[in-house]
C-alpha cells in the first residue's frame, strides 16, 4: 500500500499555487481570491485579481516558457523563483540543537521554540499562549464565535482553514491518507495514526487510577467518567443524564420511537447497533460466549453471567 502522496496535481489558476488535494485548492481559492477575480481571460476563462497577472497568462496561450528548471516550466519569473527556492539544497539557516536546516530565518525562529518552550503570543482573555501569531489568531475564534471558512457545498462554517479542507473531503469522498499495512485510508492524518496503532498494538493513553490505558485519548476521557460518574449529557425531554454522548443518542430512540438499524434477512429493526449484532446471531446460530466450566455457550453476555451463578451456587430459580 503506498504512502500518502506528497504529490502536488491541484493548481490554482490564479496564482499557480500547487496542493496534493482538490479540498486544499478549494479553500486556498476561497481564503485569497473570492471576490477579487476581475480580469478574466477570454481563451480559457483564467481569472485574476491584476491585469499584470491576466497579461502573464495570456503568454501561456502563445507558449512562451521562458523559465525552465525542472519537468515544470514557467512563463512567471515569480513562478520560477519559488521553483529554484523549492528545488535548490542550500538550506542556509542551521539549528544549533537538532541540526535541522531552514531556507529562511523565520523559519528557524518557529523553529527554535519547540526547543526553548517559548510562546509569546498570549489571549488577552484566558491563559492560553502560544507559539506562532497565526495560532492566536486561530484560538482567539473560540471567544468571538467567528467562523470564516465556509463550505460552498452545504453551507457549514468553520473557524480554522483546515477544518473545512477536512470537512471538504466528506463531499468530494478523498481519502489521501493510506496505510501501509491495510487497505485502510481516510481523510485526516490523525486517523490514520490512530488505525495504525490496531497493527502495533501501541496503547499510549493510560488512566492514572487504573491499569487502563488505549489509543485515543477520547477514550480516555469516556473511561475517567467510570471513576468520576461525570454525566454531562442530559436528555432535554425527561433529564435522565448519560456519561457518553452515543449513549443519550440512543436513550432519545426511545422517545421518538426511531428505529434506524434494519436486519436484511428479516423485518426486525431496532434503535441500537449493538442489538442489531445481537439479533442476528439467531440467524447465524452464532454463540461467541462461552462457559469456561461446562463449555456451554451464548449468544449474549448477559446470558453467560446469569449461567455462571449457576457454578457459583449463587442462582435462584
Amino acid at each position: 500500500m503506498e504512502k500518502p502522496t506528497e504529490e502536488k496535481t491541484s493548481s490554482c489558476e490564479v496564482c499557480g499555487s500547487s496542493f496534493a488535494t482538490k479540498s486544499n485548492l478549494i479553500v486556498h481559492k476561497q481564503e485569497h481570491h473570492e471576490d477579487k477575480l476581475l480580469y478574466n481571460c477570454k481563451i480559457c476563462g483564467f481569472s485574476c485579481a491584476k491585469k499584470e497577472n491576466l497579461a502573464r497568462h495570456i503568454i501561456t496561450h502563445n507558449g512562451y516558457e521562458p523559465y525552465k528548471i525542472c519537468e515544470s516550466s514557467c512563463a512567471i519569473e515569480h513562478n520560477f523563483a519559488s521553483s529554484i527556492k523549492m528545488h535548490s539544497e542550500e538550506k542556509v539557516h542551521s539549528c544549533k540543537i537538532c541540526n535541522c536546516t531552514f531556507t529562511t530565518n523565520q523559519s528557524l525562529v518557529r523553529h527554535m521554540r519547540t526547543h526553548t518552550g517559548e510562546k509569546p503570543y498570549s489571549c488577552e482573555l484566558c491563559e492560553y499562549s502560544c507559539s506562532q501569531k497565526s495560532n492566536l489568531v486561530a484560538h482567539k475564534r473560540k471567544h468571538s464565535g467567528e467562523k470564516p471558512y465556509n463550505c460552498e457545498v452545504c453551507g457549514s462554517n468553520f473557524s480554522k482553514s483546515h477544518h473545512l479542507v477536512v470537512h471538504i473531503r466528506t463531499h468530494t469522498g478523498e481519502k489521501p491518507y493510506n496505510c501501509e499495512r491495510c487497505e485502510y485510508s481516510c481523510s485526516q492524518k490523525s486517523t490514520l495514526v490512530i488505525h495504525q496503532r490496531t497493527h502495533t498494538g501501541e496503547k499510549p493513553y493510560s488512566c492514572e487510577i487504573c491499569k487502563y490505558s488505549c489509543t485515543h485519548k477520547n477514550q480516555l476521557v469516556k473511561h475517567h467518567r467510570t471513576h468520576t460518574r461525570d454525566k454531562p449529557y442530559d436528555c432535554k425531554i425527561c433529564g435522565h443524564s448519560f456519561a457518553h454522548r452515543e449513549s443519550l443518542v440512543s436513550h432519545i430512540r426511545t422517545h421518538t420511537g426511531e428505529k434506524p438499524y434494519s436486519c436484511d434477512l428479516c423485518e426486525y429493526s431496532c434503535s441500537q447497533i449493538s442489538t442489531l449484532v445481537v439479533h442476528k446471531r439467531k440467524h447465524s446460530g452464532e454463540k461467541p460466549y462461552a462457559c469456561k466450566i461446562c463449555k456451554h455457550s451464548f449468544s449474549q453476555k448477559s446470558n453467560l453471567i446469569v449461567h455462571m451463578k449457576k457454578h457459583d451456587g449463587n442462582f435462584k430459580s
